[in-house]
């Protein structure tokens, strides 16, 4: 491809101390969920040393005309985000350590992350997709595939009927807020 080289860093950033940082984030879409508008949802998840940090549940400002666009406008505000994240950590001179881990579950958003020669037609998902492809080939994040069962991202994106994928969903995030949790208890939803 025409991008050499590796992510930029600002030339006033401090040396980095202690113990760095891994980032991982999970990223969804829900297509045209929106009955009135039709407007895609969406949300993601941000974790920094497994532990989660932000979360965003937006509706997308235009109607896209398929699923793939939809999670390609939502992987991209998820890049932009990281991006702006990573930069933070290292002026506060926290080391970020190797790219951020992007989780989806759009594959073919996700192959069409890393390929070079591909061109789409419609400007918005062009836009996104260069932005996305641009930042996986500077390894700033590199993006995997991951079963719609185990993202928790979903309850950012639409409603989940009580039962056990809503409640494995909750149960992970108490997790992270409380440590542990039993097994015994019914999860708050």
């Amino acid at each position: 491809g025409h991008i050499d080289g590796k992510e930029e860093f600002p030339p006033n950033m401090p040396r980095p101390r202690g113990i760095g940082m891994t980032v991982l984030a999970r990223v969804d879409a829900d297509h045209a969920g929106d009955t009135t508008s039709r407007r895609s949802r969406t949300g993601f998840l941000v974790y920094v040393n497994s532990a989660p940090v932000y979360w965003m549940s937006k509706k997308q400002n235009l109607v896209e005309s398929s699923s793939f666009g939809s999670e390609f406008t939502a992987i991209k505000q998820c890049c932009e985000y990281i991006r702006g994240l990573q930069y933070k950590l290292r002026m506060m001179g926290i080391e970020v350590v190797g790219p951020a881990y992007i989780q989806g579950d759009n594959k073919s958003v996700l192959c069409n992350t890393s390929i070079p020669d591909a061109t789409l037609n419609k400007k918005s998902q062009s836009i996104a997709y260069h932005f996305v492809r641009e930042g996986a080939a500077r390894d700033e994040w590199r993006t995997a595939y991951v079963n719609t069962h185990s993202k928790p991202a979903d309850l950012l994106t639409k409603v989940l009927p009580m039962g056990a994928k809503r409640g494995g969903f909750v149960k992970m995030l108490q997790h992270h807020i409380f440590g542990s949790y039993d097994d015994s208890q019914p999860a708050a939803a």
